[in-house]
């Protein structure tokens, strides 16, 4: 095999094929970023330390396991970010944004579906002390309420573990935004 016919050698590291990945890894506010991702202090901390990442993979898999080790208190911390389905956010900065992208399944909801959600959210904050949350993204307007009903049912021990996997589920979606924007 002559030299000509060797493969190019592969660069060692992160490369520049994902410049979203590239700028997170370089930039000096990463820790506030994350905040928009997911409002907990400590899970914004460790996921910034954690640069240079490699790849966003790696990326998703330490946010997840920093996640997972949150508290509940750390964990609700992260929901009162959160605005209740079908409220609209007030405030214009990123995660205001995409919390409206979020939940455009209630853009075209009728009057009466917005008031049972006022309801399912008012009888699931008193039952469980907590915003209602949902991965909202392309759900309907029905299908939310129908989930915040089913989930009134719920002892507190499987709620918590429901919360937890929705928030994965939302700060995955929120850290692909964060690098592709």
């Amino acid at each position: 095999m002559s030299v000509d016919n060797l493969p190019a050698p592969q660069p060692f590291g992160p490369t520049p094929l994902d410049p979203g990945l590239a700028r997170f890894n370089a930039r000096d506010d990463a820790e506030r970023a994350l905040l928009a991702c997911c409002a907990s202090p400590r899970w914004a901390g460790d996921v910034a330390a954690g640069r240079p990442y490699a790849d966003r993979a790696t990326l998703i898999d330490r946010a997840g396991r920093r996640l997972a080790d949150l508290d509940w208190s750390e964990i609700r911390t992260a929901l009162d970010a959160h605005p209740r389905i079908g409220d609209r956010p007030r405030s214009t900065g990123v995660e205001a944004a995409w919390s409206r992208t979020e939940q455009s399944g209630m853009d075209t909801a009728s009057a009466s579906v917005r008031a049972d959600l006022v309801e399912a959210n008012r009888a699931y904050e008193e039952r469980f002390g907590h915003v209602f949350l949902i991965f909202a993204t392309g759900r309907t307007d029905t299908e939310m309420l129908a989930a915040a009903r089913q989930r009134l049912d719920n002892d507190e021990t499987t709620e918590r573990a429901v919360v937890r996997g929705e928030l994965a589920r939302i700060v995955a979606l929120r850290l692909e935004r964060l690098l592709d924007s």
